[in-house]
């Protein structure tokens, strides 16, 4: 539908009043954003810089309104067009709003003396509750007082990467002890918040921190070898194809530059961690960004749509059950109180829980993949400030 309408804030009630109910409904957010960011790109003109205000006036929360934000932004960067408060061709005003049916978005874009008014819905969907015969199974591994950035299983053990240094670890009697130790010294202190990745081939690993690589083997005996280095870290998500990425080494986040497995290059917007969900054929990348969206991207890296009701930690599993693939989502916080990891499938480029949460006493401070169905969790006691890590398993057919 499209209007000229001069007196917007006077007639906006009325136009919503007379919707017919599931007129003209989009299957989803994504899809009513990308028929919006259309007709927008053809008002504007392509390549052209719009801004944009938002108001909500449904009875969807601040999570909801994020969410409606990062799938307009995207759809308007795949339709040609850039967001931005500087010099704008056109200014543009999103309405958030809701029939009995359908949630609603109403644009009006001006363009010096045009404006124009579009209106697109999309159907409203009972709430999603968890699938049933699917739950996470959390196994609590090691704990400690100093923080640890990452645990990884070679055959010979349990390896644990902590700031100071790198513990192999052997069952006793049942029971985890530490057998060998090799130091870390970094040519200048961490970052205050720092991060670290562990991957075990064989008998071999690696260790991925800001501003160094490190490399050794766990057997005859531990050994590591060290240097200062810009080295991409290797983000896998199930037995899909990684994705290479810098870590920012004065930051705890990774700066942007990335590389698939398919040789894609690409450099985007900081973030924190990544994961992917779909068939090679149709593969998503999921990166958890610095203003709290967690981003889709298609298989070129290009935006198709955005979540806001997840937290900085995300990871990749493929257990054989809600679709095939799931990514595990920490819940938004501010870091300091207690957290949840829960499943997620990702079905018409929005997330579909699929598991109850997992609660923990404190923040996840790490969340990396483990293997093809599980991922490695790392939670702070916000009682007695000491660090567990977890192994989270999605489990089928319960």
């Amino acid at each position: 539908m499209i209007a000229a309408v001069e007196k917007w804030h006077a007639v906006l009630c009325a136009l919503l009043f007379f919707i017919p109910p599931g007129a003209g409904a989009a299957e989803d957010l994504n899809g009513a954003a990308h028929d919006l960011a259309r007709q927008t790109a053809a008002f504007a003109g392509s390549g052209q810089p719009v801004s944009v205000e938002y108001r909500n006036i449904s009875s969807l929360g601040p999570a909801d309104l994020g969410q409606v934000r990062g799938a307009f932004e995207a759809a308007l960067k795949e339709a040609g067009l850039r967001v931005s408060d500087v010099a704008p061709v056109a200014e543009l005003r999103l309405t958030l709003s809701e029939s009995q049916s359908q949630y609603l978005l109403v644009e009006e874009a001006s363009k010096g003396d045009e404006r124009q008014v579009w209106m697109a819905a999309w159907k409203r969907a009972a709430p999603a509750a968890a699938l049933p015969g699917v739950a996470l199974d959390r196994k609590l591994v090691w704990e400690q007082a100093e923080q640890i950035l990452d645990v990884a299983f070679p055959a010979a053990g349990m390896l644990v990467l902590a700031p100071a240094k790198v513990t192999l670890f052997t069952r006793q009697n049942g029971a985890w002890e530490p057998r060998q130790a090799v130091p870390l010294a970094p040519g200048k202190p961490w970052p205050r918040d720092a991060r670290g990745r562990l991957r075990v081939t064989g008998a071999s690993y690696q260790a991925f921190l800001p501003g160094m690589v490190c490399g050794g083997v766990v057997e005859p005996s531990l050994s590591i070898d060290c240097r200062a280095g810009d080295d991409p870290w290797i983000l896998e998500s199930g037995g899909r194809a990684p994705l290479l990425a810098n870590f920012a080494a004065a930051r705890n986040y990774f700066d942007g530059r990335v590389a698939t497995g398919t040789g894609l290059r690409k450099t985007m917007a900081p973030f924190y961690t990544a994961a992917s969900a779909g068939e090679q054929d149709r593969l998503l990348w999921l990166l958890a960004m610095l203003d709290g969206r967690t981003q889709i991207f298609d298989a070129w890296l290009d935006p198709v749509g955005a979540i806001a009701s997840w937290g900085s930690d995300i990871a990749g599993t493929e257990a054989s059950c809600g679709g095939g693939s799931q990514v595990l989502a920490t819940r938004p916080g501010d870091g300091g109180e207690a957290d949840a990891i829960q499943a997620f499938a990702i079905v018409n480029r929005a997330a579909l829980p699929l598991t109850a949460p997992v609660e923990f006493a404190g923040p996840v401070t790490a969340l990396w993949p483990s293997s093809a169905t599980s991922a490695l969790a790392v939670a702070r006691d916000t009682l007695t400030g000491r660090y567990a890590a977890y192994v989270i398993t999605v489990v089928c057919g319960l």
